[in-house]
């Protein structure tokens, strides 16, 4: 079934990244997790940044997501938080999710949020997603390209070629994994 992750806010809060990711979780390549908590940061966070966004859609967003992923919504690891130590304690609540789900990653652009020294002994890793997606190409690279030509497909206002998309989600920080795909694009042909 996959590898355990979680996705902090950071990621699912750019809408070309959190499509990827969600698409690797409905590849069976990794069984995503989240809280409510992140949601609520990731939705507030668009909503800051996108007002030209209606609150509606994103309601609609959430709901689809915990839809499509029903066991992907961690719960009752709040009793987690008060044992654990991070250099931002907002992040403690992602960390206490990750033991609460069994995860050995965390999925996030905030590394140093989440030292190794504090997670090692925890059996739990901080991944950029960059890192974290090229290690699944390098995995499962046909299930990978497929999840890619499949987000380009849907997209739909604007229309996107699946280059036209590598390039948005190399804006995005995926220098290493579009690198890869671009490759693997070339050498199979597809």
């Amino acid at each position: 079934m996959g590898l355990v992750v979680v996705y902090d806010a950071c990621v699912l809060f750019p809408a070309p990244l959190r499509d990827t990711l969600l698409r690797v979780a409905a590849k069976h390549l990794v069984q995503a997790r989240w809280t409510e908590r992140i949601l609520d940061e990731t939705f507030r966070s668009i909503l800051e940044q996108r007002p030209d966004l209606k609150p509606e859609q994103l309601v609609r967003t959430r709901s689809v997501m915990n839809e499509a992923f029903p066991d992907a919504l961690v719960r009752g690891f709040e009793h987690r938080e008060a044992e654990l130590t991070l250099p931002d304690l907002d992040d403690r609540h992602v960390l206490a999710a990750a033991l609460e789900a069994g995860a050995s990653v965390i999925v996030t652009n905030n590394l140093k949020d989440f030292p190794s020294h504090a997670l090692g002994p925890l059996r739990v890793e901080a991944r950029h997603p960059d890192e974290f997606l090229n290690g699944l190409v390098e995995y499962a690279p046909g299930p990978m390209l497929t999840a890619v030509q499949e987000q380009a497909a849907a997209l739909k206002r604007p229309a996107q070629t699946v280059e036209e998309l590598l390039g948005t989600l190399r804006r995005c920080g995926l220098v290493r994994t579009v690198t890869r795909l671009q490759d693997l694009i070339r050498d199979t042909g597809a």
